[in-house]
């Protein structure tokens, strides 16, 4: 589902709005393999799934900060704002890591536009994600986002 809105004033009014899901998407041995290269974090628990497999989840798990980039596609599933100058992430007021992403795992988003606030030159919107795993009983992660748009 993808909800697209043109303009601040069409955005403005999707406050208190459901966006629903995205597709999903494969967390691969390779995807975790190359945020590991990209960070320098090479925790065996990531990125040896011989050790990881004997480990406390019983597989290569993503890392947490893996799981949390991949917001940004995600989101870019369920929202697009068009007639806009600029879009940028501006940070994030709360973030947990309920459940571990095991390697094969399917991840998706649910979100909520929940709030929209006017800042100088344009406007700041605050979205509820979950990170679902495809037949997990918790969210990969909960996290509130805030994005800004200049018109």
């Amino acid at each position: 589902m993808s909800v697209t809105v043109n303009g601040l004033d069409e955005l403005k009014k999707l406050a208190g709005s459901d966006l629903g899901t995205s597709d999903w998407i494969e967390v691969t041995q390779d995807r975790i393999d190359t945020f590991a290269d990209a960070t320098g974090d090479h925790q065996w628990i990531h990125v040896d799934p011989e050790r990881a497999a004997a480990g406390p989840f019983g597989a290569p798990i993503a890392h947490g900060y893996l799981t949390l980039s991949l917001f940004i596609p995600l989101f870019t599933e369920l929202l697009d704002v068009q007639g806009v100058a600029t879009k940028v992430n501006y940070g994030l007021n709360k973030v947990r890591f309920p459940a571990p992403v095991k390697v094969g795992s399917r991840i998706r988003l649910a979100g909520r536009l929940t709030e929209v606030e006017d800042v100088p030159g344009g406007v700041q919107i605050v979205v509820d994600g979950t990170i679902e795993i495809d037949g997990g009983t918790k969210p990969a992660a909960v996290l509130q986002s805030l994005s800004r748009f200049y018109g």
